[in-house]
């Protein structure tokens, strides 16, 4: 590094004896934009180099979260109090899923007073799918075209259907002007009757230890059009994670997710 670059962004891993944890602290190894300040898991964790949560973001410019969403939203007002106390509580890079009304609203509350960056996926890959899947409904009319969401995870994740699948869900029914709440189908069992037009699907496989399978089929009559992307290796969402609390440094409290770290246009 030489004089004139900046010091590297000082992040603290949450969860840090989790798969993610590990994979974020090993992705930062060697970086010379961002540096581990810190390591924590759950209150109380101790040893393998874990300090208290709040030793944690006070020495820390952004925290990286792949934990739970109470944990999440709990570690959000954590980073918000010490916002209010001090004038510069760390940003937040969450990819934690699953989260309820009330703790999205905890958590959108905490970006009144720092950056969250929180992201069903932080992969490149899967930010430019979602770009392409908005593309795709805006252009396919919901009269000759159905929308079904596949995903795939390991047998060990406890939400259905994954964040990134609600996530492409949202960029569908965003294309095609509508509200995903109105127009998701998430379950089919029994008798359902024909498929209502306008409805966009979701299908859920859980088994074995695959990391993430995203497929978005757009169904006509006579043709099928189908996006999709495959996760390879956990480095992927944690060299994201990285570069959105790289991107974090200096922004204005609010509240962001991966579009805005790459400049994708919306």
């Amino acid at each position: 590094m030489s004089a004139t670059d900046p010091a590297p962004v000082k992040i603290a891993v949450a969860g840090a004896l989790g798969r993610m944890g590990q994979a974020v602290a090993k992705t930062l190894e060697g970086r010379a934009d961002a540096v581990v300040a810190a390591r924590f898991g759950r209150p109380g964790a101790a040893g393998d180099g874990l300090v208290e949560r709040d030793a944690a973001l006070a020495a820390a410019e952004a925290v990286i979260d792949f934990t739970l969403p109470e944990a999440s939203a709990a570690l959000a007002e954590a980073c918000a109090l010490l916002a209010g106390r001090t004038g510069g509580g760390p940003a937040l890079i969450t990819g934690s899923t699953g989260f309820s009304p009330e703790q999205s609203a905890r958590i959108a509350a905490a970006a009144e007073k720092i950056v969250i960056v929180r992201s069903g996926n932080f992969s490149l890959g899967v930010n430019m799918l979602t770009g392409l899947v908005r593309q795709a409904a805006r252009a396919l009319p919901a009269e000759d075209w159905d929308i079904e969401v596949f995903e795939a995870h390991h047998r060990r994740k406890i939400d259905a259907p994954s964040g990134t699948a609600l996530m492409l869900g949202e960029a569908a029914a965003a294309g095609r002007g509508v509200d995903l709440a109105a127009v998701a189908d998430r379950g089919r069992d029994g008798m359902t009757g024909p498929r209502r037009t306008g409805d966009i699907g979701f299908s859920v496989l859980r088994g074995g230890g695959i990391i993430g399978e995203h497929s978005v089929v757009f169904a006509g009559e006579e043709e099928i059009l189908t996006l999709s992307h495959s996760a390879r290796d956990r480095g992927l969402f944690a060299r994201g994670a990285i570069a959105a609390a790289v991107w974090s440094r200096g922004r204005p409290p609010g509240f962001y997710d991966m579009q805005d770290v790459l400049g994708f246009e919306r």
